[in-house]
């Protein structure tokens, strides 16, 4: 609990409005969508400007307050879970844009602003900003930056560290920084790079100007049903070696056709198909439908039982609709679920899917696999029931499992969700205690009294303890 004189101090930068900290109104704040683990903050502040978040940050460094800061909460790894009942600097307020420049291709934002709603507010002139996760219409671009989100389009695109150029960011003593450039490149080392994925544990975005993009003159969407996951899989690897690069390329298996059929974007997948690919081409008029015709003729030769061209943009719109909502369809099948986003090489996935699979019968718990196919980055969702203990502990073990497999074919722990506190034990899996102590001594500088954002991303003694890993047995650095 605050003391009162905490309390008043933060009112005085805030408001009396600005500020929660009843437990019954801070008790919606105990985690973000990652929900196997809860924790209560302190109290909730809402600032509305960086000068203000400035203030904030000054005063809890100054007073050995723990601090962490918050978008959406739509995070699926528990980066945004107060585990050490920290003070939540809630950002839903800064949710302006304040500046957009057509000419040059740029747009300023707060970090509140929801994803999706830049588009919208860009459309009108032919412009849109392309890293699109599946939460766009609720996540916010701060969140973004913190996680170094992806999407469906980031294949061709990239993701979010892509398109964000410079930022504002408040350090966790206060100060105000601005890192980057809005035209070139920064001089010196790239500070932007390290903050942009750093899960809120480096400080506090609170200015973000982003790339915008032309609309490309044509779209072309194709859906593609197989009998057969594997032949689906092989069908992503032999695009790219095709030299065809598809601005987004998406895998749903059965599983997870099942679900989507059933709620609100009903397509009427055929209940025998094992695996649809949603291939998504775009570009100049004159080449498009070239390379809409080579992705069929690629399915073809793999397989497929049917290749299709969205004839309208209701028919795309429904088929991305279906995808886009798959994770929540889950819901329909299961009480709960964790997803994972492990990213493999693309030569890979029929193995790891094969694998998963044996993984899942193991323990005895179904997974539904829904993923960026084209780039390797899985999200493989494991279906639980919390109400038993049991079955929860037997999800995060498979979880578990599933990332080291993806560490072991050579690809990593997270594409896109980060590691937060759900991956924290497969970062001593994946680094060893020579680059786990190289990134906690640059956190350390940005961080001296470990106050923003702690027990996040690294791991420490209490957290792993001496665990086998593929690269022997790792005692945790104690500076960790």
């Amino acid at each position: 609990m605050l003391d009162t004189q905490s309390i008043q101090a933060i009112q005085c930068i805030v408001g009396e409005k600005n500020l929660l900290y009843d437990p019954a109104r801070i008790k919606a704040y105990n985690c973000d969508a990652y929900t196997a683990e809860k924790a209560e903050p302190t109290a909730v502040v809402f600032p509305e400007t960086t000068e203000q978040v400035s203030l904030l940050v000054q005063y809890c460094y100054q007073h050995g307050i723990a601090f962490l800061p918050r978008g959406a909460g739509t995070g699926l790894s528990g980066g945004a879970t107060p585990t050490h009942h920290e003070v939540i600097i809630s950002l839903v307020k800064m949710d302006k844009i304040l500046s957009i420049d057509y000419e040059n291709h740029r747009a300023v934002v707060q970090p509140g602003f929801v994803n999706l709603h830049l588009t919208q507010k860009i459309a009108s002139h032919g412009f849109y900003y392309a890293p699109d996760p599946s939460s766009q219409s609720v996540c916010t671009i701060g969140g973004n930056v913190a996680e170094n989100s992806g999407g469906s389009h980031c294949l061709k695109y990239g993701v979010t560290t892509n398109h964000v150029v410079a930022v504002k960011c408040v350090l966790p003593t206060g100060r105000i920084v601005e890192l980057g450039e809005n035209f070139g490149d920064a001089v010196g080392y790239d500070l932007l790079g390290v903050v942009v994925g750093s899960e809120g544990t480096l400080g506090i975005v609170t200015e973000i100007t982003v790339k915008i993009l032309k609309k490309p003159e044509s779209v072309k969407t194709l859906l593609a049903l197989f009998d057969r996951v594997e032949d689906a899989s092989d069908t992503v690897s032999a695009l790219i070696r095709h030299g065809i690069i598809p601005a987004a390329c998406e895998m749903m298996d059965k599983l997870t056709l099942y679900a989507v059929d059933k709620s609100h974007y009903h397509v009427g997948y055929p209940s025998d198909i094992e695996a649809v690919l949603l291939i998504e081409v775009d570009g100049l008029e004159a080449g498009v439908d070239d390379v809409a015709a080579e992705v069929m003729n690629v399915c073809t030769a793999h397989h497929v039982r049917t290749v299709k061209l969205a004839a309208n943009d209701a028919e795309r719109d429904l088929w991305w609709k279906s995808r886009k909502m798959a994770f929540p369809a889950i819901g329909r099948i299961s009480n709960d679920y964790l997803v994972q986003d492990g990213v493999i090489p693309r030569s890979q996935l029929t193995h790891v899917l094969e694998t998963i699979v044996t993984l899942s019968q193991q323990f005895g718990l179904r997974v539904a696999n829904v993923f960026h196919a084209g780039d390797g980055n899985l999200h493989p969702l494991i279906c639980y029931d919390a109400r038993n203990p049991e079955e929860l502990a037997r999800a995060v073990m498979l979880g578990q499992q599933i990332l080291e497999l993806c560490v072991d074919v050579g690809g990593s722990i997270t594409g896109e969700h980060g590691v937060g506190i759900e991956k924290i034990q497969q970062m001593a899996y994946m680094y060893n205690e020579l680059d786990l102590d190289a990134q906690s001594r640059l956190r350390q500088i940005f961080d001296p009294l470990g106050l923003c954002n702690p027990g996040k991303i690294l791991p420490t003694p209490q957290s792993c303890g001496d665990r086998p890993t593929r690269h022997g047995v790792v005692s945790i650095p104690s500076s960790l």
